[in-house]
Parts: C-alpha cells; structure tokens; sequence
C-alpha cells in the first residue's frame, strides 16, 4: 500500500478523543486514539509549555502521531505531563520525581484499563518531557516496557541557546528568546503554526525545578539505568542542543546498560519534531522501530549491533558499536 495522506487521517472521523483518569485523587488528562487489536501501546509525553495536543498536529491530521499510530495498527495515548491538563490544580504534589513517575504509571494502567495492550507499552517523549521518560525507563517498572524513543534533548546546549539561557531573568520566568528560538527555521512548519500559539500553555513551576540538573547531573545518571532498547532522534536543524556527531555519540554513550541503541538525524526537521513538515516521516521511523521492540520481545533479543546511527548520524572513528555492551 502506498502511504498516502488520506492514509495518515484517522480510520474514522473522530479521530483521537480527549480522555481523564483519576490516579489516587489526581485526574490525569490526554488523547487516545484507540486500534481495535493493536500490535503494542504507543505512550506519548509532551515537552515544555504545550499539552498532548503536541502529538495532534493542529490543522494537520497528516502529521499527527497519533492518526498515524491508529492508522498502522497501534494504540496511542498522549499524556498531558504532571502540572499540565487536568492535574494542573494538584501541581503541589507532584514536586518529588517520584511522585511524578508514580501518577504517569497509574495514568498508563487507569486509561488503558482493560484495553487490549498487543505486545506492550512503547513510551516516547520530546523535549522537556524527556525527563520524565528517563525516569520512567529506569524505574523497576521500566524493564517491562518495549522501548524508548527520545527526541529534543541532548546533553549540551547548542551555542545560541546557551547564550540565551544564560541570561539574567527572574526565577521561575522562561528566558526571553528561548520561544522563538524553538520554531527556527519558519521553512520547516506550516505557518500557521510558527510560535506554538495553537498549541501554547503556561508550564508549572515544578518544572523549572525537574530539568534544572538535566544535562550535567540527571540525564547521565538517569540513561546509565535504563534496560530497554533506546531510540535518540536529533533533528538536522535542531536549534536547543548540539547534533553533530561528537554530541550525539556523547548522549549514545550514556545508555551503558541498554541492549540497543539507535542514534537518528532526522533531515528537515527542527526542535518542534512533531508539527513540522517532515513529523510523518519521524512518527513513521518511531513506528518502525517500535515494531523491531515487539519482534525482539517475541524472540528475546535483537540481532544487530548493539548501537546504530541513522538518518545521517555518523558513527565515531574506529567503527560503530560497542558490542560487548
């Protein structure tokens, strides 16, 4: 079959509905779009200043993740991230990480319910909800999840950005320049949707506080405890964090325990990796390598390298992988 964008709409005029869970006292809110008998779960987790909306591209079904997903047989459910959507008001109790990774796992369990869940749950997450992913993979309940994706983050900060986010501001206030930054080039997004106003909503403190440490202190500690197979997608026009090669290896490096990983350069493609014009060929890659997490499952292992670039990702010299890892 060819992939058309007819294909990518939903395989009915709903398409993804809007749905609340309570997780002990706290509601949980996100976008599901249901396949009758999925081959797995897709889990989606949102950056910074947006809400599961992101994975809905506004205007554009043909670049929603989650069409896309139901369309190729998955179920996908977006979560709006802790402090965001319905548990905005109880954004209190959810400062310690913990605290956090707990309601997401009790979001996963109280909104599939008694769904058919195929070969399991796939978790992926972009930006700022990258975090939260990471703890999520390292916890003990980790080890039963499919796999990984991670996409805008990084361990270093690519020069601009660093120079913005150095800038005085007052506590808690998002530096000015950071927002326009994130939509650079323009070329890449539909128009309309350049600044992220479709989109847009107030991040809550907490988070602030959740990726103050990322790059230098948790993202190292938090990837070496991770035992799934990890997917990292940089886009080639990436504008937050470095993407050269070197940059990249650094961030494949860190996963010392995972038994695979795969380093991805996404062409076209800037920070917003889910709303810009290249996000169906992206989603299709996560798919893909979704797909290769359920056949691994089934088998018990993968049968290439134990690290993998992509997409224009180059390998460091002496050759790719590490395979004693």
């Amino acid at each position: 079959m060819t992939l058309t964008e007819t294909d990518f709409s939903p395989v009915d005029d709903a398409g993804p509905v809007a749905v609340v869970a309570d997780v002990d006292g706290i509601p949980v809110s996100g976008l599901l779009a249901e396949a009758p008998s999925p081959r797995a779960v897709v889990v989606a987790l949102h950056g910074g200043a947006t809400t599961s909306a992101y994975f809905d591209c506004p205007g554009h079904p043909e670049l929603s993740l989650l069409r896309l997903a139901q369309r190729l047989g998955f179920t996908a459910l977006a979560l709006d991230r802790p402090g965001y959507g319905s548990s905005g008001p109880y954004a209190d109790r959810l400062t310690q990480p913990q605290n956090r990774v707990d309601l997401m796992y009790g979001a996963v369990a109280a909104h599939l319910a008694d769904r058919p869940r195929g070969a399991g749950v796939f978790l992926m997450a972009h930006s700022a909800g990258c975090e939260l992913a990471l703890r999520m993979a390292g916890d003990t309940r980790g080890r039963d999840l499919l796999g990984l994706e991670l996409a805008g983050t990084g361990r270093t900060h690519h020069p601009v950005a660093q120079e913005i986010l150095s800038r005085p501001r007052p506590e808690g206030r998002r530096p000015v320049g950071l927002g326009a930054l994130l939509w650079r080039p323009h070329r890449l997004y539909p128009p309309e949707l350049v600044g992220g106003a479709s989109i847009a909503v107030p991040g809550p403190q907490l988070e602030v506080t959740a990726i103050t440490n990322w790059a230098d202190r948790d993202l190292p500690r938090m990837a070496a405890r991770v035992r799934i197979p990890v997917r990292y997608t940089a886009g080639d026009h990436e504008t937050v964090w470095r993407n050269e090669p070197e940059a990249l290896v650094d961030v494949a490096d860190m996963f010392t325990a995972a038994p695979r990983v795969v380093v991805n350069v996404q062409p076209d493609t800037g920070h917003n990796i889910s709303l810009g014009n290249t996000a169906a060929a992206y989603h299709l890659k996560v798919l893909a390598f979704a797909e290769e997490c359920i056949v691994a499952a089934a088998t018990g292992e993968f049968s290439g390298p134990a690290r993998q670039f992509d997409g224009g990702a180059q390998a460091p010299p002496g050759g790719e992988g590490n395979g004693g890892r």
